[in-house]
């Protein structure tokens, strides 16, 4: 390393942080970045770091923002969608209610190998000209003071330390800002989670002999989705890998399962043996078949501050995490590094960063919270095979009805959008809280329900709608239209779920929601009642 100062040290050469420097070149192709990663490249496969599965926003991110889509095609799974059992304590999941889609939905998503994908990153980042140091560890961190540089005092080959105009942590849990700054933050959501790949495919397709349920889906490979097994105060993942290996996970809510029940792999599958029989006997199965085991105690946590008038800024988990549950991580890094991006930029062409940085600050707390909300609360009632269902379409429909629109039309960083619509915005952020108590509400009344039924998404035709609609260009009018429609469509399905609960728990679950009765828009279809 030399002692010259760089327009941008990028602290961590993972996910968050390569993609990062793949973005801000493309934005500024003479932008002088410096990516310092501790491990040695090419990492492992497989059993490199866990969050391999992607949501429509980060496959996006990756496919379209970054230009990756034939890797992502070639190198890695397309998946099935997100598929959920109903399989507490059970062994027939055929026999259960199954929540997911019986053909894949157009806008596609992906199950990343994270060593794999990391390579990759690596590589490209050094084939478009960046800077990319690994086998590099930080030692400290001075932040300058006024116009002057960042330090990074360093370990390993090379100069003792690097300086930058920018400072941009993408350090991951180490959160070396973060900590340095005291920005962490309990965000009340508190839950812990336990993982471990086998060296071998988790094929669920074979789980039964039943001709009727393995006819369900086309292909029958319901081994691609993310699928979830649900039950009270928990759920498990079963990710596959283009590797060959699989993705077991443990997540469960910290009041309800202690984290000692899950922290060492014998005591994990003496817990699934427990609560996910079927999938016990896959893993015991292939116990000599395992390459990995770790867990985090009480991963979630929010954080004071993800950008700086003073030329900082977080991203990924060096900033803030949420929750594994619907795969956000790689949408928030998407997010992140989007404003980051923006306020680079801004920055070379000597316009006033502080309008800005309040803008992306607010914004970004704004879409923490309001997906904070989908998680706070709510583990309780993810083994409730008649609410989370409906839970489930509310929280897509949400997503997909505001948040994606806003990244999928590059609107992330348009203020005058925002000015005109923000108090609509927000008030669907305070629809979607309610909604939020409101499934709580309905699960502490409800009969707990678990036919045997598969519950397609496809079937509703406003829900497949605003799938296959994500990727339409649309101008500003468009922009404004589409978001307006999908908030009276948000308000016409918060009137027909209260319905639906009153129907099946009683009249009293109408209190405090009576107001959403005068939805003037069409009542959008849900799954027939069991």
């Amino acid at each position: 390393m030399d002692g010259t100062t760089h327009d941008a040290v990028i602290l961590g050469g993972g996910l968050a942080g390569l993609c990062l420097a793949l973005q801000l070149q493309d934005a500024c192709p003479d932008l002088d970045v410096v990516v310092l990663e501790r491990r040695r490249h090419p990492v492992p496969a497989a059993a490199h770091k866990v969050g391999e599965s992607t949501v429509e926003i980060g496959a996006h991110y990756l496919a379209e923002t970054l230009g990756l889509r034939d890797h992502l095609e070639q190198a890695h799974l397309r998946k099935f969608g997100f598929r959920f059992f109903f399989s507490h304590g059970r062994e027939d999941l055929d026999a259960v209610t199954e929540l997911g889609v019986r053909e894949v939905l157009p806008t596609p998503s992906y199950q990343i190998d994270r060593g794999i994908f990391e390579n990759l990153l690596g590589e490209e980042a050094r084939r478009r000209g960046i800077a990319f140091r690994d086998g590099v560890g930080v030692r400290s961190i001075e932040l300058g003071q006024g116009d002057a540089p960042h330090r990074v005092h360093c370990t390993g080959d090379g100069e003792p330390w690097v300086q930058a105009r920018w400072l941009l942590d993408a350090s991951g849990r180490a959160g070396l800002l973060r900590r340095q700054l005291d920005l962490t933050r309990d965000n009340g959501h508190h839950a812990h989670a336990a993982w471990f790949r086998l060296d071998d495919r988790i094929a669920i397709d074979q789980w039964s002999e039943d001709a009727e349920w393995n006819a369900r889906c086309t292909p029958r490979e319901r081994w691609r989705s993310t699928n979830h097994l649900c039950g009270p105060g928990y759920w498990c993942w079963l990710i596959p890998l283009a590797s060959g290996a699989h993705s077991v996970g443990i997540v469960v809510d910290a009041a309800m399962h202690p984290v000692e029940s899950i922290n060492r792999f014998p005591r994990a599958l003496e817990w699934l043996t427990r609560h996910q029989p079927a999938l016990a006997r896959e893993v015991a199965a292939r116990q000599d078949r395992l390459m990995d085991f770790a867990f985090f105690r009480d991963y979630s946590y929010g954080c004071a501050r993800m950008f700086s008038t003073d030329r900082w800024a977080l991203t990924g988990e060096a900033g803030a995490f949420l929750d594994p549950f619907y795969s956000p991580g790689t949408d928030f890094i998407a997010i992140a590094n989007t404003y980051i991006t923006e306020l680079v930029r801004h920055d070379r062409a000597g316009e006033l960063l502080a309008p800005r940085v309040r803008l992306y600050e607010r914004l970004f707390q704004s879409f923490y919270d309001s997906t904070l909300a989908l998680y706070r609360g709510q583990y309780p009632l993810l083994g409730d095979a008649e609410v989370l269902p409906i839970k489930v379409i509310w929280d897509y429909a949400y997503y997909w009805g505001v948040l994606c629109q806003l990244v999928f039309q590059q609107r992330l960083a348009d203020a005058a959008l925002f000015a005109e619509l923000g108090p609509e915005l927000e008030k669907t952020r305070a629809l979607n809280e309610r909604m939020q108590a409101f499934f709580g509400r309905w699960h502490a009344s409800s009969h707990g329900l678990n036919p045997r039924a598969m519950l397609d998404q496809r079937e509703l035709p406003w829900f497949a709608a605003m799938n296959a609609t994500l990727h339409d260009t649309l101008d500003d009018t468009g922009v404004r239209r589409r978001l307006r429609d999908n908030i009276a469509l948000l308000d016409a399905l918060a009137a027909t779920i209260v319905d639906r609960a009153a129907a099946s728990a009683g009249e009293a679950l109408r209190e405090g929601m009576r107001d959403l009765a005068m939805a003037s828009a069409e009542r959008p279809q849900l799954f027939t009642a069991a």
